[in-house]
């Protein structure tokens, strides 16, 4: 199902093209939290998410001309899992995000591999060699230094500590859930069985949300079809952020996936230095130099 022949890489360049799309859908996802509030926000990813996954999908099974997935149960409880830790991660980050700078938030959020890695040699069976645990905990220390500021405690900063955290749970379980689901349908092309899981999970997303903000929202569902400029910009760049996940994830462990995303730290600290205009601490600084040696050693350890 993996087609590693292509080249042992090919993970790593998934995972970083992933990395800089979530950051984008990230800071435009934010900027709607304001108008659509934290679960309006995050819908916004998976309703208007959808219709691209679903042309990924067309388009890939038009050019590879194999046939769709036959799934069995276990591929729906996976990918239910996968889906609802993921929602509930979104929410979480935005809320989190509402209370912190951007890079910050997006290093408490980080502390995610260790959590990865546990998950996955438990449910998946992912080994995790020496080097690769060391790469971890190095890249993890680094977020740490990040986010673990001095007076962070006052101010609301516990809040926003317990709540970025919480989301690196969640999406910890849901990346083990969804490179479950993949390898669960034992498809000959790995490029198939990631688009088409991508199109369930974010299919029962969509019902999930749109079913919960019919019963306590209506009006914020209304609210997104206003701002469907800004929510389509980020329903594509979080389209093609999971595409390349989900890539990934069907190649790599979830937790050599998730360790190296951690560059997704570094394009936030571009984002929050020049888009919105926040500094960088030198404890900030010490933090990113970490993340870059322990993913160099990640690359190492493949």
């Amino acid at each position: 199902m993996q087609e590693t022949t292509w080249t042992p890489w090919l993970w790593a360049v998934f995972t970083v093209v992933a990395a800089a799309a979530q950051t984008a859908r990230n800071a435009t996802q934010r900027s709607l939290t304001a108008t659509l509030g934290t679960v309006g926000a995050t819908h916004v990813r998976f309703l208007f998410g959808l219709p691209f996954a679903i042309v990924f999908l067309a388009g890939i099974a038009a050019v590879r001309a194999g046939a769709l997935p036959t799934p069995e149960p276990v591929f729906f409880a996976w990918v239910a899992g996968g889906a609802v830790a993921q929602i509930v991660a979104t929410a979480l980050m935005l809320a989190a995000m509402g209370q912190r700078s951007f890079v910050v938030t997006t290093a408490y959020i980080k502390t995610e591999p260790v959590q990865v890695a546990l998950f996955g040699f438990v449910l998946l069976g992912d080994p995790v060699t020496p080097l690769l645990a060391i790469a971890i905990a190095i890249a993890t220390a680094g977020v740490v230094i990040m986010a673990l500021r001095p007076g962070a405690a006052g101010g609301g900063g516990l809040r926003a500590t317990a709540l970025g955290l919480a989301a690196g749970a969640g999406f910890g379980l849901s990346a083990i859930g969804f490179r479950g689901a993949i390898l669960s349908l034992n498809h000959a092309d790995f490029v198939t069985a990631a688009s088409f899981t991508l199109v369930a999970g974010l299919l029962l997303q969509c019902l999930l949300l749109t079913g919960w903000l019919l019963l306590t929202g209506r009006a914020v569902l209304g609210a997104i079809l206003r701002a469907w400029r800004p929510s389509l910009a980020a329903g594509f760049m979080g389209a093609l952020a999971s595409q390349f996940w989900f890539l990934a994830f069907a190649l790599a462990s979830a937790a050599s996936v998730r360790t190296l995303a951690l560059v997704e730290v570094l394009f936030a600290q571009g984002v929050s230095r020049y888009a919105l205009g926040q500094r960088t601490t030198g404890r900030e600084a010490i933090g990113i130099a970490l993340i870059v040696v322990g993913v160099v050693l990640l690359i190492r350890a493949h």
